[in-house]
């Protein structure tokens, strides 16, 4: 394991470390001593999210030196431009096992001889890392494994800090979606066009929220009479008492009671509203996430996508119900208290206004700070049900190799992150609402100090200092409540931010639009020119380079060739999941950036891969996926073409027998042939089988490489296949070999001529004889 820290210059490192990434944090720093060599620990609180190491943890020690020659070239991307400490060497890595600890501390200190300045932006999937400007001084350093990562800083004396390693995985840190560009803002425009569709509801939500505080409003006031009426009874009969008391007793009762009503109107009004809300925003999301190209799925994670389908959605709803209910609320109370303030004694408001907007402005100030906070902890939790989902998704991959334990570390260590995230923001928004507190309570005693002092003057009453406690105490409330909503509504906003980020991304091919060529007219030619072609998430690594390829229409062309060479891209490429980088690829004449994608993969295109996903429902809705105007009739035929029929009547329930999550219940060769028939029933004038038989035994294989021959008849056919048995009547075999056709051909013809194809047959028939051979 290497761990990298930073450099003041723009630096790129060689390819180092092993296949699995690890992310070590800086976590518990200690104290340690080798020998007569004595170091302490230096915290680096900056360094704790941009560290990255490779390392695969194997329980084995494992160490990295460095040394080398110091470069004194100008800055640069590729070159590292290092200040030289000592003997002036800088490092290339060499590893060595079974070291012990002591010797690496005492290594530590003797190998370092650089100091670089800067801090560590970021690593890739290559296992290098780019360095940009900033203020710090951190170095290279060897590292122990066993033991957990050292970081040496260089400076007056040798500094070491000792921190804890965490495992991850690169299927977190490569898929999610980078942090480089702006925060998402909430679209409010977009969100209020949402909730026009509800405008009566809100409207009449709104009025309830505002009526009900305004009648708060009036129970200060009204108390205020009834303080007046009992300090009056120390000289009054008790029969002039009573008399007093009932009318501001009966308006008491009578406001509570409308207060009462209001307020089951707008909660069960914004209830509706939310709801309705809510179920726009996950149908917008979900027809958002459908019309995404693939480039999409590619590089966001299936658990990050549901969690803002399902946890955004729901705590956007939550704040938005509390912010319009209790935001309006006290927000009506704070403003006619205030008003009844300055009308009850203008001299004891003094005490409020004062307050008043230091909370308000500091508030303000921390908002930025807790909207940034909020978001890395919803994020944070999508990383964690990413990897729960993929865990879940592939459970008996993890059975299969007893990984139940790592996987349940792994997410373990991502919810440990995202408690700390989600401590850091409680922290911030409970020192907000607590100094908010400290603010608001001293309004009280200020209020009774002054309120007193103005009694003894004989400028107020005592009733009126009773409404102005009540109301002061009103106030103080709403404001609290206002404290405690705005961390809810910071949530709120973040959440729905990152609901409406994906609800208006627009995809780079778009679902549908374009030509269509009418099936009568169809003729299924196909033609690769000059196809050049690198994976968005790739673009470094070309796939298809200059590929060209004649297919005509009716025949059958088979790709064949080593594992990584762009046969599976290719079948891609012809469906429009990706666009090529260069070149063109065209279906009779026709470039299929000019068709719709929608006929293309929904009538002229029938595909078949080696891993065939079925739905959790009945055979017969399998099937009829294909085409879902389909008649029971028409599900039938396709199942016989497709030698799926018998096996399915074989079932106790028939066509309508359930598959389980995936197609769990049925074996791999019927999966493949409901598949057949699920491309079968729209009768596409194309076919693509991409591996469609390797995964198979030799029964299954039989069955189905039958229904293959059977429908390939009539039809262009693109077969992509590693069993060369199953191609060689193929009209044409087309060899590809690092993204370009190396040779092209019929069966015959490439075998004379002893080149690739030849050696992959020669490959083949050995080891068809050594999986034949009994064993010795």
């Amino acid at each position: 394991m290497l761990l990298l820290a930073s450099c003041r210059s723009l630096t790129h490192l060689p390819n180092i470390g092993a296949r699995t990434g690890t992310v070590a944090q800086l976590g518990p720093l200690v104290s340690r001593s080798v020998g007569n060599v004595g170091y302490r620990c230096n915290h680096f609180s900056s360094a704790a999210t941009t560290l990255r190491s490779w390392c695969r943890l194997t329980g084995r020690s494992l160490w990295t030196q460095c040394q080398g020659k110091a470069c004194r070239t100008a800055h640069s991307n590729s070159t590292p431009c290092l200040k030289a400490s000592g003997s002036n060497s800088f490092s290339t890595v060499a590893s060595r096992q079974h070291t012990s600890e002591q010797n690496i501390f005492q290594l530590m200190l003797n190998s370092i001889r650089s100091r670089t300045v800067g801090r560590l932006r970021h690593c890739n999937h290559s296992r290098s890392a780019r360095y940009d400007d900033s203020g710090l001084s951190v170095v290279l350093c060897p590292v122990l494994a066993a033991v957990g990562t050292g970081v040496v800083w260089w400076g007056r004396g040798a500094h070491v800090a000792q921190c804890k390693a965490k495992t991850s995985r690169n299927r977190l840190a490569g898929n999610s979606k980078k942090d480089d560009g702006p925060e998402p803002r909430l679209p409010w425009g977009q969100l209020w066009r949402l909730l026009m569709r509800d405008f009566w509801y809100l409207l009449a939500a709104v009025v309830s929220a505002v009526a009900a505080a305004a009648l708060n409003i009036q129970i200060p006031i009204l108390l205020g009479e009834v303080t007046n009426v009992v300090s009056k009874f120390t000289t009054d009969s008790a029969g002039n008492f009573l008399e007093d008391m009932k009318k501001p007793a009966v308006m008491l009762l009578a406001t509570y009671g409308l207060q009462g009503l209001l307020t089951f109107c707008y909660i069960t009004l914004l209830s509706a509203v939310g709801e309705n809300l809510a179920l726009r925003l996950r149908n917008e999301l979900f027809q958002a996430y459908l019309k995404q190209d693939i480039k999409f799925f590619d590089t966001h994670k299936t658990g990050e996508l549901v969690d803002r389908l399902t946890s955004d959605v729901q705590d956007f709803k939550s704040s938005f119900k509390l912010c319009v209910s209790q935001g309006l609320k006290a927000t009506t109370q704070t403003i006619g208290c205030v008003a009844s303030l300055l009308v009850i004694s203008p001299k004891l408001s003094g005490v409020m206004l004062v307050i008043i907007p230091t909370v308000i402005a500091g508030g303000s100030l921390l908002g930025g700070v807790l909207r940034k906070l909020s978001r890395e902890a919803q994020e944070q939790v999508a990383k964690a049900t990413a990897v729960a989902d993929e865990a879940l998704g592939n459970v008996r991959t993890v059975r299969a190799f007893a990984m139940e334990d790592k996987e349940n570390q792994l997410f373990q260590q991502e919810l440990e992150l995202s408690r700390r995230m989600n401590m850091k923001l409680g922290i911030g928004i409970g020192a907000f609402q607590g100094v908010a507190n400290v603010f608001l309570n001293s309004i009280i005693l200020g209020s009774m100090f002054a309120g007193g002092w103005l009694i003894s003057l004989g400028e107020l009453n005592a009733g009126d200092l009773m409404s102005f406690l009540v109301a002061t105490q009103m106030i103080e409330r709403s404001l609290a409540q206002m404290s405690i909503l705005f961390g809810t509504m910071v949530r709120g906003a973040s959440a729905g931010a990152r609901v409406f980020e994906y609800i208006n991304m627009e995809p780079a091919v778009q679902l549908s639009g374009g030509k269509t060529i009418p099936y009568h007219a169809l003729l299924g030619s196909i033609q690769f020119k000059d196809v050049t072609f690198s994976y968005p998430t790739r673009p470094e690594q070309i796939v298809l380079r200059d590929f060209s390829l004649q297919i005509p229409g009716g025949r059958v062309v088979a790709l064949v060739g080593l594992s990584g060479g762009g046969k599976s891209t290719v079948a891609a490429l012809l469906e429009r999941f990706y666009d090529v980088s260069h070149g063109s690829i065209a279906i009779d004449g026709i470039d299929i950036r000019d068709l719709d994608p929608s006929w293309l993969r929904g009538h002229a295109i029938g595909f078949i891969n080696q891993e065939p996903v079925l739905f959790a429902t009945t055979v017969m809705e399998n099937i009829r996926y294909g085409r879902p105007d389909a008649t029971d009739q028409e599900v039938m035929e396709a199942a016989k073409l497709a030698n799926a029929h018998m096996f399915i009547t074989g079932f106790p329930e028939g066509y309508h027998t359930v598959l389980g999550e995936r197609g769990v219940t049925v074996s791999g060769g019927q999966k493949q042939r409901i598949a057949i028939a699920r491309a079968l029933i729209k009768n596409p004038s194309i076919l693509i089988l991409d591996e469609a038989t390797s995964a198979l035994d030799a029964e299954s294989e039989r069955l189905v490489q039958e229904a293959l021959d059977r429908v390939s008849k009539g039809r262009t056919v693109v077969v992509i296949a590693h069993r060369l048995s199953t191609i060689r009547d193929a009209h044409t075999i087309a060899v590809v070999s690092h993204g370009k056709i190396v040779e092209i051909g019929d069966h015959n013809s490439l075998r004379k001529k002893r080149g690739l194809y030849w050696e992959l047959i020669k490959q083949q028939e050995i080891e068809e004889e050594l999986d034949h051979k009994p064993p010795s």
